[in-house]
């Protein structure tokens, strides 16, 4: 009952993984799309399921970096092949599979002119986009990531926003994506853009930086950003007319504190866009067997949003949980192209 009646409720339900037996499984169950970084990747190479794929890109000459790139472009393909039956069915407005551009961009060790990363963010996004109707391309609400929007979604390119935390992020982002798709040669048929909020990492961090919440708005902050931007997103695309829905997605919805339901995040958001849940959150809902209802328009009593409002610096809490969330995309690709060195010289003894 519970993956089933969480889309019942208007949830749109993606996988927090590219594995093509979770992908397969997860669909089966109602999950409608999928997302990928270069966690997943490793957590896939590691399993020797593809090693001789990799052979065969070693043995052609690529470095570990065009590895890395061949590996993730395969797998996200694999993915989108699954959804592409939901794609067509809803002509375009779900069924897609998310695919992150270079993390190493955002390297704060070697960091780049601004304008390159931007330049950068602008060519990846044409290269790994050309030729996939249902792909996503993920470009983080950096400040060179946000620069490129609007040409990335000039070129008619389907844009999955990640990384966001705060209403400034948000504002920003949309309004980059919606000033470029209008100069699109492609027009507005086919335009579809979604906003990545991540929900519990604000708790992890309010947890730490912002202790003087009370029980009652401790635990809460995450949700309460979330609603409120996506409530935002409703009314500024309202009156746009669109075919397809411009949807935020509710990312990180993976409970961090062993004392909370698994479901904690899941259920505070039902009813509306995207979910984008790790494996292990879907498991645990599917085995709750719980009806669930819509409550992504419910707000906790108003004593905790001015509670929130009054003790949660927003400008802190973007600026360090970016400054986390951009160390946490690149060391994951330094450690990707650590394993596939490895692989590279465990497979060639094994030959």
């Amino acid at each position: 009952m519970s993956l089933r009646s969480l889309i019942a409720t208007g949830t749109k339900l993606w996988l927090d993984s590219i594995d093509p037996d979770l992908v397969k499984k997860n669909h089966a169950l109602g999950a409608s799309g999928a997302t990928s970084n270069p966690i997943i990747i490793s957590d896939l190479i590691k399993t020797g399921r593809f090693d001789e794929e990799m052979i065969e890109l070693f043995d052609d000459g690529n470095d570990d970096k065009e590895v890395a790139w061949l590996m993730t472009d395969s797998m996200v393909h694999d993915a989108q092949e699954v959804f592409f039956d939901v794609y067509n069915q809803t002509n375009g407005n779900n069924g897609y599979v998310s695919f992150e551009l270079d993390p190493l961009l955002e390297d704060a060790a070697n960091p780049l002119p601004h304008q390159e990363r931007v330049k950068q963010y602008i060519e990846l996004a044409k290269e790994w986009s050309r030729g996939h109707q249902n792909r996503m391309i993920k470009i983080p609400a950096t400040a060179a990531g946000l620069d490129a929007l609007e040409e990335v979604a000039a070129a008619g390119i389907t844009i999955n926003v990640t990384l966001i935390f705060s209403e400034r992020q948000y504002k920003l982002a949309r309004d980059a994506v919606w000033r470029g798709v209008q100069r699109s040669p492609n027009g507005l048929d086919k335009f579809k853009s979604v906003y990545s909020i991540f929900v519990s990492r604000v708790d992890v961090y309010t947890e730490k930086q912002v202790a003087s919440l009370s029980p009652a708005a401790q635990g809460l902050v995450g949700i309460v950003n979330a609603k409120r931007l996506w409530q935002e997103n409703q009314a500024f695309w309202a009156d746009k007319k669109l075919p397809l829905q411009q949807e935020i997605i509710f990312a990180s919805t993976g409970t961090k504190k062993p004392t909370d339901a698994p479901d904690k995040y899941v259920e505070a958001l039902a009813g509306s866009d995207i979910q984008t849940n790790p494996p292990a959150t879907n498991d645990a809902v599917e085995k709750l067997n719980k009806q669930y209802a819509r409550k992504v328009d419910q707000m906790p009593p108003k004593a905790v949003l001015d509670e929130i409002d009054a003790k949660v610096d927003k400008q802190k809490m973007e600026d360090t949980l970016m400054q986390e969330g951009t160390a946490k995309f690149a060391d994951p690709f330094k450690a990707l192209l650590k394993l596939i060195a490895e692989k590279r010289a465990a497979l060639s003894t094994a030959k």
